[in-house]
């Protein structure tokens, strides 16, 4: 008898690892800054068999590379199963605040992540291919980045988010390397007007862009997303803004992200009515 309850927990025990998603590190190639690049590449349990994915792209903060996001919340591919949903943890270099930098070309992560990446997504997986299918986020420097680009492509993206997002950059012009990338803010105002997020909202298109974010009340970006939230809603731009306790932490982030794929999945299944 003993026995026989040990086989039936040991089928049982394989079920779940079968039925898990799967996590791969995958190595692209940039031609726009001539490197190598690596990404963290998330697919449901159901990848092989199910329907073509939507797709998560993910961009990490300052500091941080392609695992980050798997390091601060593994339970993100159990997400992943749950929504029938990829992920991609994209990596943006230590701190590229995902800009084409117009001062030093082995920094163009714009070209890379909207060109580059999602082409390489697009070729080997199966996914929805086109912005319906496709939501981008991120925390901190990749908040920023995540509008920034999103913005920018409203033909590549159906929806965006930001964590604790650096969503307007002028009020920390010696900052995380931010000059590195533009110049220095006294000799080059106009380039850090036209790059903050803040200052892009015009170009956002009547019901394109599907737009959530959020930021801790003890953030050192929480003004500025009070901010952006403010001008959004002066400028009648539907979104979704939280502001939650918490400050800029990973154990913040760990809990937002939940809310973030949460959100996506439900832009997901409106824009594609074959996945319901």
């Amino acid at each position: 008898m003993k026995k026989y309850l040990l086989l039936i927990a040991c089928f049982a025990f394989a079920a779940t690892l079968t039925k898990a998603a799967k996590v791969d590190t995958v190595e692209t190639y940039s031609d726009a800054m001539h490197k190598k690049i690596k990404a963290v590449v998330i697919t449901p349990a159901d990848y092989e068999t199910g329907k073509p994915c939507p797709v998560v792209y993910l961009l990490h903060g300052a500091g941080g590379n392609y695992k980050q996001y798997y390091g601060i919340n593994k339970g993100i591919a159990e997400l992943a199963d749950q929504y029938h949903l990829m992920i991609v943890c994209a990596d943006g270099g230590v701190t590229s605040w995902y800009w084409d930098s117009p001062k030093d070309p082995k920094y163009q992560y714009e070209t890379y992540i909207t060109k580059e990446l999602i082409g390489y997504i697009d070729k080997n997986y199966k996914t929805i291919k086109n912005k319906t299918g496709r939501a981008i986020s991120g925390l901190s420097m990749g908040g920023q980045g995540a509008m920034y680009l999103a913005i920018r492509h409203q033909d590549l993206f159906g929806a965006v988010g930001s964590m604790s997002g650096g969503v307007d950059i002028r009020p920390f012009p010696n900052n995380w390397d931010m000059s590195k990338r533009l110049g220095e803010y006294a000799d080059n105002p106009e380039l850090w007007e036209k790059t903050a997020v803040t200052n892009l909202l015009y170009l956002i298109k009547p019901n394109l862009l599907a737009i959530t974010f959020d930021c801790g009340t003890d953030d050192f970006f929480y003004k500025v997303n009070c901010i952006l939230h403010d001008k959004m809603v002066e400028r009648n731009i539907p979104h979704d803004f939280t502001a939650r306790p918490g400050g800029h932490t990973s154990q913040y982030w760990a809990n937002s992200i939940q809310y973030h794929l949460l959100f996506f999945n439900n832009y997901f299944r409106k824009a594609n009515p074959q996945l319901n």
